[in-house]
């Protein structure tokens, strides 16, 4: 609090007789992890707050530009309140019977620490888990935003961060990435950020449901995703008699349902094999698409000829499937029916 502190703000608490006050402020400090003169320091401006309402109950009007401090005594709790004079004389403002409020005063300031201290120590287990699979429950759901209860605290979901038409029921459980710890500009506060549309809430849910993915036998290469409506996952091997595909989809596609289940409705998954070859990769990423050839690869364009009967699964509804094949290989694709290019090549 600086100016008007006494001089016994800097001695150690160990040193300081044992009354009722500095015992409880010790405990409260020990137990939840909390420094000692921040505690103080926080009792003295919720003092400096009460007085200024109460003297407002009073009909007292107290200008913005005076200034205050407080002398508290941390062995004992006694305080005084203090007018600050231009000359930097002290002068003594403190009410008749203003133990009371002082005391309701110190006991909310404690109750905040304690509950930021909480929540700073439960921000600080869930950094831990940062980019990684956490299951939340819906507690309220606004135009811009969703609140999700996760463990002791709450996390949000931001607008950008929500897949387009997905319905959330309140008190629903659902799976959630934990994409980030941000301060938030306007109350400088940390929040936890979480996602379900990020391409790495994909990658999370193969590492937990396929076993080869987990240990890396099996790796994601790239994933391409137009949340809510399709995705599209490549995947390669290093290691010998290991299929990535399969390993991914699983038996009787039990793997890919698992995951499947846990995206929005109507969410489609393609995983395909991986491969450096650029036009077999594209070949590759335009499935299920059958009986694809590559024409030519220029300028980062990908000209493919595509039958007749598989022309419609090539490019998708909207042109999704093409577009998504694109984004994964990194190329723009430009689809041609194999029966139209015919005439053209004799």
């Amino acid at each position: 609090m600086g100016a008007g502190c006494p001089h016994f703000f800097t001695m150690d608490l160990k040193k300081l007789p044992k009354t009722e006050f500095a015992a409880a402020v010790a405990q409260i400090a020990g137990e939840r992890d909390i420094d000692v003169q921040s505690i103080l320091d926080s009792i003295e401006l919720g003092l400096i707050s009460a007085y200024k309402r109460d003297q407002k109950e009073r009909g007292v009007e107290v200008a913005e530009t005076t200034e205050f401090t407080v002398e508290l005594a941390p062995e004992t709790g006694a305080f005084k309140v203090y007018e600050l004079k231009d000359s930097g004389r002290k002068v003594d403002v403190t009410p008749p019977g203003f133990g009371r409020i002082a005391a309701q005063t110190a006991k909310q300031v404690i109750d905040q620490k304690i509950f930021e201290a909480e929540k700073e120590k439960i921000i600080a287990d869930y950094v831990q888990k940062v980019g990684t699979l956490i299951t939340g429950t819906v507690l309220r759901v606004d135009p811009y935003k969703i609140t999700v209860g996760v463990g002791k605290t709450e996390g949000l979901v931001p607008r950008d961060e929500q897949v387009r038409g997905e319905n959330f029921m309140l008190g629903g459980k659902k799976l959630f990435l934990l994409k980030d710890i941000a301060v938030n500009p306007e109350t400088t506060k940390k929040e936890i950020i979480l996602s379900r549309k990020d391409n790495e809430f994909i990658r999370q849910l193969f590492i937990r449901e396929v076993p080869e993915v987990a240990n890396r036998s099996v790796k994601i290469e790239k994933i391409a995703r137009a949340a809510g409506e399709r995705t599209k996952v490549a995947v390669s091997s290093s290691q010998s008699g290991v299929d990535p595909v399969g390993s991914c989809i699983g038996q009787k596609g039990s793997r890919i349902q698992s995951i499947l289940n846990e995206l929005p409705p109507g969410e489609k998954i393609d995983v395909v094999l991986f491969s450096k070859n650029q036009p077999l990769f594209v070949v590759n990423a335009l499935s299920p698409a059958q009986n694809v050839t590559v024409e030519s690869i220029k300028n980062g364009v990908a000209t493919v000829l595509v039958p007749e009967d598989q022309l419609a699964l090539a490019i998708g509804a909207g042109g999704e499937n093409v577009k998504l094949a694109g984004l994964l290989v990194g190329l723009e694709i430009k689809v041609t029916s194999a029966a139209e290019a015919a005439p053209a090549a004799a």
